[in-house]
């Protein structure tokens, strides 16, 4: 009989292949983007120091997101918030 692996086994083989081509830099950071049947998080990450440099998710009060799983939204939102945190940063 063919052994089956498992699907969280599966998933961590994509996401290994996937992760060594994709990788955030400080000047250009990597965007993630979790979809959940009711909710949307998205992340800012910079893969050189390891840090999340913003994140934002449907559940935020101040995004105002009227639809949880409106992506397009999600991403307007997290990057104006990256982009007021760059503000007062420099």
């Amino acid at each position: 009989m063919i052994k089956k692996e498992s699907r969280n086994a599966m998933r961590v083989e994509r996401h290994k292949r996937v992760r060594k081509d994709v990788h955030g830099t400080t000047a250009v950071p990597r965007l993630n983007v979790f979809r959940s049947n009711s909710n949307i998080f998205a992340q800012i990450i910079d893969d050189e120091q390891g840090r999340t440099l913003v994140s934002a998710s449907s559940l935020d009060k101040d995004l105002k997101l009227t639809n949880g799983s409106n992506v397009e939204a999600a991403k307007n939102g997290l990057f104006h918030i990256y982009a007021v945190s760059n503000i007062e940063r420099a």
